[in-house]
């Protein structure tokens, strides 16, 4: 098979990036996807108990035009508006997030701990030299103890001291002590921070609607079921494991970059496979747990919420029957508890028996009630071995020395994984990257949401 523009995956890049060849007017093109479905870790599943869940908690955001009007012609009125409320769970009560800003919430000792180590004089003056030292620099001894460093650990699987923090961004809201203290007098809330305040999420579906609804825009130009052996940069080929050879003249990839240039590429050497070891990341496991509901108080408006200790093993749960009533099998009447937790070679966590510590840790988080075990109706669940791209300390090193060498060959690689940069992995950041890449092919119009230092 030949063709002009070969793209490996049909997840949000890849899908991104034909979509928008097709627009530039550029037809010969291929989109290799493994799977069976469209979508990557954006795609939607529908249990047999007729609960629709994610593969984690996804919500429709945007810092783009093009993205907001590509969501207005895939979705129209097919979804659903939230202003978030989300919480964490810490010493026994709930806070409202953004933690930091919502401290009075706390017991008064650790209150005062908090408000304590934002005092002048009790945080280090000197440049942190990873994110668990940036930690205690912005917010102080206090609030990293009882959120930051246990709840940052729980996601990234991956102690803060081993990782960077020029990732952070807008990500997370730094702290004004002025403004915490107004906050413990005058008893407000500041819950308005960030940019997913207001969200979209499909009313069918799950978030997988979308890139199965972009997916059928390209037709046959994806080809499923076909999982890639070998790509030969120099000869501008690439071989599926189901004998599939596609001679092209233009390739991105949005796989799993280690997996490219430590094990697909032909022209891969020791330096390449040694510079793959330098990117991380985390594994995830989501347990989806629904029942009916039947107690008054297990009716929220929550969106999400955060779980910095050690009674539970998520790090989030997600109220997934908020997001659309239609993600459970019966609207209105059912909970469906979507809950993620990492895992690592620094935090190792057993597979096989982590349902039943999820259902217990919804029930040690007041989340679900004991005596609620027997009417469980569903309980799904899915591991992703590439959850997160961890921002590490040597992360950058390597990327500096991957990326140039495949692009030279003309091998572009975008993405969540295929790019290995977190700070640029949203959803509408995905997409972005594959309209981008096909922009800067096509047209020469330079890439401004994957760059390089």
């Amino acid at each position: 098979m030949k063709t002009k523009y070969a793209i490996i995956g049909a997840g949000p890049t890849g899908l991104g990036a034909a979509h928008r060849l097709a627009e530039l007017g550029e037809h010969d093109c291929v989109v290799l996807e493994r799977n069976d479905h469209a979508g990557g870790l954006a795609a939607s599943f529908r249990d047999n108990a007729g609960f629709t869940w994610d593969i984690g908690g996804h919500v429709v955001f945007s810092h783009y035009n093009y993205f907001d009007r590509l969501m207005d012609t895939l979705m129209g009125d097919d979804r659903l508006e939230h202003q978030r409320e989300s919480w964490v769970r810490s010493c026994g009560t709930w806070v409202p997030y953004p933690f930091q800003n919502n401290i009075r919430h706390l017991p008064p000792e650790a209150r005062w701990e908090c408000v304590r180590g934002l005092l002048p004089g009790k945080r280090p003056e000197t440049r942190p030299n990873n994110f668990g030292e940036w930690i205690e620099h912005i917010f102080g001894k206090g609030i990293g103890r009882h959120f930051l460093w246990p709840y940052n650990y729980k996601v990234w699987a991956t102690p803060p001291e081993l990782m960077q923090y020029d990732w952070i961004g807008e990500r997370v809201s730094v702290v004004d002590l002025k403004g915490v203290i107004k906050n413990i007098v005058l008893e407000t809330d500041d819950v308005g921070w960030g940019p997913n305040n207001t969200f979209f999420f499909p009313l069918h579906g799950g978030t997988g609607e979308i890139f199965r609804r972009l997916a059928d825009t390209l037709g046959e130009k994806i080809h499923y079921g076909q999982a890639v052996a070998q790509v030969d940069g120099q000869a501008r080929t690439l071989t599926t494991q189901q004998g599939l050879t596609v001679e092209y003249e233009h390739l991105l990839n949005t796989a799993p970059l280690d997996i490219l240039a430590g094990q697909w590429l032909a022209q891969r050497d020791e330096a390449m496979v040694e510079a793959t070891k330098k990117l991380k990341r985390n594994g995830v496991y989501v347990g989806g747990v629904g029942l009916d509901v039947k107690a008054p108080s297990e009716r929220n408006s929550r969106c999400w919420m955060y779980f910095p200790e050690d009674n539970c093993p998520f790090y989030r749960v997600t109220n997934f029957h908020n997001y659309s009533p239609n993600n459970t099998a019966d609207p209105g009447n059912q909970l469906a508890f979507m809950c993620e937790t990492s895992y690592s070679e620094h935090k190792p966590e057993a597979l096989d028996s982590l349902m039943e510590r999820t259902v217990d840790g919804l029930v040690n988080t007041t989340l679900m009630d004991g005596s609620r075990k027997p009417d469980i109706l569903t309980r799904w669940e899915i591991s992703v071995d590439y959850g997160y791209p961890v921002p590490t300390l040597e992360r950058d090193a390597g990327l500096n020395h991957i990326q140039p060498r495949l692009e030279a060959q003309g091998i572009y690689s975008r993405g969540r994984f295929g790019g290995w940069k977190y700070e640029a992995a949203n959803m509408d950041h995905s997409v972005m990257q594959g309209v981008e890449w096909a922009d800067f092919i096509v047209q020469g119009t330079p890439e401004t949401t994957y760059t390089r230092k």
